[in-house]
């Protein structure tokens, strides 16, 4: 709720953000209006061809049938053109609101590409997608319909006043002076549309990313028999949405209604008024001009049932589109200083000097740390979980700043150095395994796209991927799917560590880089980890202590502190918190 009323307070705001997309556009936006200005004209001058072939009737053996004909054939040429002018006018909305559109999403998916890590941990990932596909869709069709009826919609009002005072100044005020209801209606009706089209919006990314957690996460759902808390809570959500949805069609539904109502008091009043005039005025004003008047009554009063509908919509399209801008407007990743380095010829030396980090102020994880490391040296990082593992290796990458201290490679801040050059300095082999929807070849020269056919397979022999790679369908050009597809964990995990392999980066990081491989396979990629990690700085991160007995130095962290560190032969001597949890996996 809170979220709500910040939006509502920036409604406004939203409006002129949609502005300002538009003035990209301002010479079809030109274009649109000019055309509604020529429909509006030429729909409006149709019921004075119309009334003027009425008192061409003037009774029994009274009718001007050639001045009718050539009427009649004056109104079929103006419609014809009027039906032309509003395609055009149709097809320029469709381009400026679908480029308008392209403009957001684009932005939207910029901005997640430079978003820091902390906002996409903060946020489902499901109903990030929903701001970016849902949400615009929703304004795509607000935009679309807006730029379609309003526009006609306000000049038709303004040109029906003019024509109908131009006939009678006193009837036309019948009409200005009932026009006010319309407006109060529309106007309360959309304060309530608005609350709702918001709260339906929100409520709609929560369903999207729960959706999109329980189908990734699917099989541990099942194993766990999980499937009625699961329903439950897609339940509550649900109801919650169709609570949302229903008062806000139900608020939208009654615009129709209650702004016909007051149309039909007004074409009643003018009815009456043109009447009244006809007879007081003794043929002054004629009949035709009355069955002019009470058209253009008629249309002046059709663009406030469209308009009051229209709103609506673009109350649902202005909800949506606070959402997505929220989105495109949250702070992005600190970007590199202007004075910022390209990091070059990495060697492998890494300093961490009093380094202190957390995720959240109210509770510390690394307090000062300090480490240094020479090149081609073997770091091993072990302890329980969440002891800061992980959390080292996201700042050594930058994907998190130091909250004070620093980090050096090459005796430089990586502060002062550009992300692209740290990072290209690192090969990272993660625990969790991600592959893009392409072909095996794709997914293994991420990093390297230059790299031949030979450098490809000698990798993958090297890592061992090559064998199962070649019994695939159509080999290295196999498409798979998202993360994988139907691959198993085993070889999606080979495929990553052979796409790092292909780099040969002068740094690598391990987190659990053979959790998922069976302990054969492990051996033989321990053999090309040892080949790969020759010379080249290395920091593992290992909860099988069994794979990091090699290592120049193994640090034992807790609670964000290196507790000890040494090589596996010293630390087990010493009898302390490693010699306890190496003895805990190999104790009988």
């Amino acid at each position: 709720m809170a979220a709500f009323k910040k939006t509502h307070t920036a409604q406004k705001g939203t409006g002129k953000k949609v502005l300002d997309y538009l003035k990209r556009y301002r010479l079809l936006l030109i274009l649109s209006i000019l055309f509604a200005a020529l429909t509006v004209v030429l729909t409006l001058y149709v019921p004075i061809l119309i009334g003027n072939t009425i008192d061409l009737i003037v009774g029994k053996d009274r009718v001007n049938f050639s001045g009718i004909l050539l009427l009649l054939g004056e109104i079929g040429v103006i419609v014809g053109i009027t039906g032309l002018l509003q395609w055009i006018m149709n097809t320029i909305n469709n381009k400026i609101t679908f480029q308008v559109i392209r403009d957001v999403r684009k932005e939207a998916f910029q901005k997640i590409e430079k978003l820091p890590l902390k906002y996409i941990d903060a946020h489902a990932y499901g109903e990030i997608v929903s701001r970016v596909i849902a949400d615009v869709d929703q304004f795509a069709d607000g935009l679309l319909l807006g730029f379609t009826q309003l526009f006609t919609g306000a000049l038709t009002i303004f040109g029906t006043l003019f024509f109908m005072f131009s006939i009678s100044w006193k009837i036309a005020l019948v009409v200005v002076v009932l026009t006010p209801l319309s407006l109060f209606v529309a106007r309360f009706i959309a304060k309530k549309t608005y609350r709702m089209f918001w709260l339906q919006s929100e409520a709609r990314g929560q369903q999207t990313a729960l959706i999109d957690e329980m189908i990734h996460g699917q099989k541990v759902v099942q194993a766990f028999s999980h499937e009625q808390e699961v329903m439950k809570q897609f339940d509550k959500i649900n109801d919650r949405l169709t609570k949302y949805s229903l008062h806000a069609t139900f608020f939208s539904s009654i615009t129709n209604p209650a702004t016909r109502f007051i149309n039909s008091l007004v074409y009643a009043g003018v009815g009456l008024a043109g009447a009244l005039s006809c007879v007081a005025t003794g043929g002054a004003f004629t009949v035709g001009q009355l069955s002019c008047f009470l058209s253009y009554a008629s249309q002046y009063t059709k663009p406030f049932n469209e308009i009051s509908g229209v709103i609506t919509e673009l109350q649902n399209a202005l909800a949506c589109a606070s959402r997505i801008f929220e989105l495109i407007e949250e702070e992005p990743q600190m970007p590199d200083s202007d004075s910022a380095v390209r990091l070059e010829g990495v060697q492998g030396n890494v300093s961490m000097e009093n380094v202190e980090f957390s995720y959240t102020p109210d509770k510390k994880l690394i307090r000062n740390f300090n480490l240094t490391v020479k090149p081609g040296q073997r770091i091993a990082i072990v302890g329980p979980t969440g002891c800061g593992k992980t959390t080292v290796i996201n700042l050594l990458m930058r994907f998190y700043d130091v909250d004070s201290g620093c980090i050096q490679v090459e005796s430089c801040d990586i502060r002062q150095v550009t992300r692209k050059s740290l990072r290209h300095s690192y090969g990272m082999v993660l625990q969790d395994t991600w592959l893009k929807s392409g072909t095996i070849r794709e997914n293994l020269t991420m990093g390297k796209p230059e790299a031949t056919d030979e450098e490809i397979i000698a990798a993958a022999k090297t890592t061992h991927a090559h064998s199962f790679i070649k019994r695939l369908p159509n080999g290295y050009d196999t498409v798979i799917g998202e993360d994988g597809g139907s691959l198993s964990q085993g070889q999606k995990q080979l495929l990553c560590i052979t796409r790092v392999m292909l780099c040969l980066p002068p740094m690598l990081i391990l987190d659990e880089a053979t959790s998922s491989i069976d302990t054969r396979t492990e051996l033989k990629i321990q053999e090309a980890f040892s080949l790969l990690m020759r010379g080249r700085t290395s920091f593992i991160v290992a909860h099988r202590l069994s794979t990091i007995q090699e290592a120049d130095v193994i640090l034992v962290m807790k609670d964000g502190n290196i507790i000890e560190q040494g090589k596996h032969e010293e630390l087990l001597n010493k009898n302390g918190f490693y010699a306890n949890l190496y003895n805990s996996q190999f104790s009988a």
